[in-house]
């Protein structure tokens, strides 16, 4: 696609955007207004913007809750982008801030269920600051209770969070780890999530069973040996017709073909199938997001978790709105976009609908039509900067 195409598709998009974002008494969500309360019926999935790592708040038809991650990276700037709404407090304090004032009103807020999605620290550095403020029902990781596959982790980071499981155990709280294939573990009432992936292992689309990608461990040299990002979980959430895919930082790179069972994201993507909201992985680097993935998934919407320099890459975002991949019409929303990757990708950049603030993708009551809606995040106000939608939940867009 030549950067020609994509201007003429910028143009387009900026039209959409007046389209959608203009405020009405319809609308549920009203720019320059704080963001609405959750809905009884509706499903809504908040993708929280501290500029330091990813989390996101799940809120099922029925007020069950869900978080994924809580991350709390201390790479500073410029390499990183600034705290936000600002340094005052730690990472992990906001989030919890953050779900407090969403998760429904009656009785104690509390997180029925947090998925841990991987061990690197923008991913869990800021869940203890979360437990602090608010009760977990049950936590579930990809290597509960031993970890030390694919190899142990003495990492400072990794022995904070495993200390964090041993009292969280010992003091009576719930701890599974992830079942690959499984969709009654993250019970979200109203809604199905099933288990895609996690530690090499992907769910083949039949009943509960799964395929190992991964070679046996001790048949590896140390340098081939899977990460961290290649464990990660991935999940596909669907409420009626609308579907959600999110991977943590699961990767498609197989080293140029040299080691090509290392690309778990492609089968985890083709088990979800098409989705209308579709999370990158890995934060849109340039390992993730494969051609592969984009063709399984073909999303309305796709959500980049920011927060360094290198979120996204040209070559990851240029995949994410590739015509050439999949023809249906597109969005792409980032969390965070540091000021050098604009100014060294704007031709691709300036086409995103969106590059900061907390990214909420709200599912009408029934499932069949959703909005994606932008708040600010440097302040607490939750204030709508725009509206996007309503577009049908459809799954598969062809």
């Amino acid at each position: 696609m030549s950067a020609t195409d994509f201007t003429r598709r910028g143009l387009l998009l900026g039209a959409t955007a007046l389209a959608t974002t203009a405020a009405s008494p319809r609308e549920e969500d009203i720019v320059g207004q704080p963001l609405r309360p959750w809905r009884r019926g509706g499903l809504d999935i908040h993708h929280i913007a501290t500029g330091k790592g990813d989390s996101t708040l799940i809120i099922g038809p029925d007020g069950a809750s869900l978080m994924i991650d809580a991350g709390a990276s201390k790479t500073p700037p410029p390499a990183s982008l600034d705290a936000r709404p600002n340094d005052e407090r730690r990472p992990g304090e906001w989030i919890g801030r953050y779900a407090r004032r969403h998760l429904p009103a009656a009785g104690a807020p509390k997180l029925d269920t947090f998925l841990v999605s991987h061990l690197h620290p923008d991913h869990i550095d800021g869940l203890y600051d979360v437990a602090a403020q608010l009760e977990i029902g049950l936590l579930v990781d990809r290597a509960y209770p031993d970890y030390a596959y694919p190899q142990p982790l003495d990492a400072p980071f990794a022995k904070t969070y495993q200390a964090f499981i041993r009292k969280r155990v010992q003091s009576g709280g719930k701890v599974e780890r992830f079942r690959v294939g499984a969709a009654d573990q993250l019970a979200l009432p109203g809604a199905e999530i099933r288990n895609l992936a996690a530690n090499g292992q992907v769910w083949t689309g039949r009943g509960n069973e799964t395929r190992q990608m991964f070679p046996a461990i001790e048949t590896l040299v140390k340098d081939d040996i899977p990460d961290e990002n290649a464990c990660s979980t991935a999940i596909r959430l669907r409420h009626r017709a609308f579907g959600y895919f999110a991977a943590g930082d699961l990767t498609s790179h197989g080293f140029d073909g040299a080691l090509p069972w290392r690309d778990v994201e492609t089968p985890a993507a083709r088990a979800a199938g098409a989705v209308d909201v579709a999370v990158a992985a890995h934060h849109g680097m340039f390992d993730a997001t494969g051609a592969d993935v984009v063709r399984a998934l073909k999303p309305r919407a796709w959500i980049i978790q920011g927060w360094h320099v290198a979120h996204p890459s040209t070559d990851a975002l240029e995949r994410m709105l590739s015509r050439r991949l999949y023809p249906a019409p597109r969005e792409v929303f980032a969390t965070g976009l540091s000021p050098a990757n604009v100014l060294a990708h704007a031709w691709l950049t300036d086409l995103m609908a969106a590059q900061g603030g907390h990214v909420v993708v709200r599912v009408a009551p029934g499932g069949d039509s959703y909005r994606v809606v932008i708040t600010d995040n440097r302040d607490e106000t939750d204030r709508v900067v725009s509206v996007w939608g309503p577009w049908p939940a459809a799954g598969s867009q062809g």
